[in-house]
């Protein structure tokens, strides 16, 4: 019963078998071997934008914050949602990278901004006004830290707001594969089709060990990435075991293939757990908050389920709901739902 997170799933065997043929033998460092040259060309296939820079980093927060220090100047400030992963749960990195960019948080129901809620927000950031943060990039999340997604529609309508300010606009994708299998898309289609100039592409999250992929669809970003990349520590010597995964993760549309599994798991956990929780809102993939009584929390812990409870389980009444989150990864199985839904039925 295993719902803390698609971070705590195994590693896909195809990826696996990729990183051990990877270490055979003697390959150049830092980039310069034949996986690397693989694993650019295969992005540049998935993203159908054969320009694009691909570079690899270890983490999604690495990722993330090394694209927000190379897009936004240290003067500047980062539109984002106010539950966005780099606003809440990156301990400023993307300020780190950045030189001192700020966060300028958008409300937005579901965990999505609208482009009016943007648009607000951006109006109290006057171009040349020297007594604010001057307007920095625009980050979405796909799906969304509350488990919905933003349709294309959504993402062209605040891309077009942010070209028409001149500001660049940046896609965390720790979920990308789970995004796209949602939407029934393409990875163009979700990023520059839709006006994103920059996307994190979730590898870790979705059957990889460890790696994401950023991709720039503007060249003028590049030299930056680089330069944070390697003062930062993510350019590892044996750049191999990053570039093996990732080229595994995109043969054969492994990616989006472990994308719909997940989901489809959360589909099947939210329908056996939909009569006894209360939705907070309803999920597009594999992650969502629900609502159920503290009790009830407390007797699933104890049987062993693993998710997270975003109260005190220990104290307070027993029949106040209290939220809880519950993510599935691509190796989730029926049984494992089962066991947990029955649990859940029997109160």
């Amino acid at each position: 019963m295993f719902f803390a997170s698609d971070n705590t799933g195994p590693t896909h065997p195809a990826v696996l078998q990729a990183v051990i043929e990877a270490s055979d033998g003697y390959a150049l460092p830092y980039g310069n071997d034949p996986w690397a040259a693989r694993a650019q060309a295969l992005v540049r296939e998935v993203f159908e934008a054969p320009d694009a820079s691909v570079h690899l980093a270890i983490t999604g927060t690495g990722a993330n914050s090394m694209i927000m220090g190379a897009m936004a100047p240290p003067w500047s400030a980062i539109f984002c949602h106010e539950m966005a992963h780099i606003l809440i749960d990156e301990a400023n990195g993307p300020q780190m990278y950045s030189g001192g960019a700020s966060f300028a948080p958008v409300p937005g129901a579901g965990g999505k901004m609208s482009a009016d809620g943007l648009r607000a927000i951006l109006d109290r950031y006057a171009p040349g006004d020297v007594h604010t943060p001057a307007r920095g990039p625009i980050s979405l999340t796909n799906i969304t830290e509350a488990g919905t997604a933003y349709s294309l529609s959504e993402i062209e309508e605040i891309a077009a707001l942010g070209a028409k300010a001149g500001l660049a606009v940046h896609l965390d994708g720790a979920r990308f594969s789970n995004a796209c299998a949602a939407l029934g898309c393409t990875a163009a289609e979700l990023t520059w089709k839709s006006g994103v100039t920059a996307a994190t592409f979730g590898g870790t999250k979705n059957g990889c060990m460890s790696v994401e992929a950023a991709v720039f669809f503007d060249p003028a970003y590049d030299a930056a990435f680089l330069r944070n990349r390697m003062r930062g520590g993510h350019l590892l010597s044996k750049h191999r075991i990053l570039s093996a995964q990732m080229v595994a993760y995109l043969t054969d549309g492994l990616w989006l293939t472990l994308g719909a599994q997940a989901n489809a798991a959360g589909r099947y956990l939210a329908d056996g757990i939909r009569a006894h929780v209360e939705f907070v809102d309803e999920p597009a993939g594999n992650l969502m908050f629900v609502r159920f009584p503290r009790a009830l929390h407390r007797k699933l812990h104890a049987a062993g389920a693993q998710f997270n409870s975003f109260a005190d389980v220990g104290t307070g009444p027993d029949d106040e709901p209290i939220v809880a989150r519950f993510v599935c990864d691509w190796s989730a199985t029926p049984e494992n739902t089962d066991r947990f839904v029955d649990l859940l039925k029997a109160g």
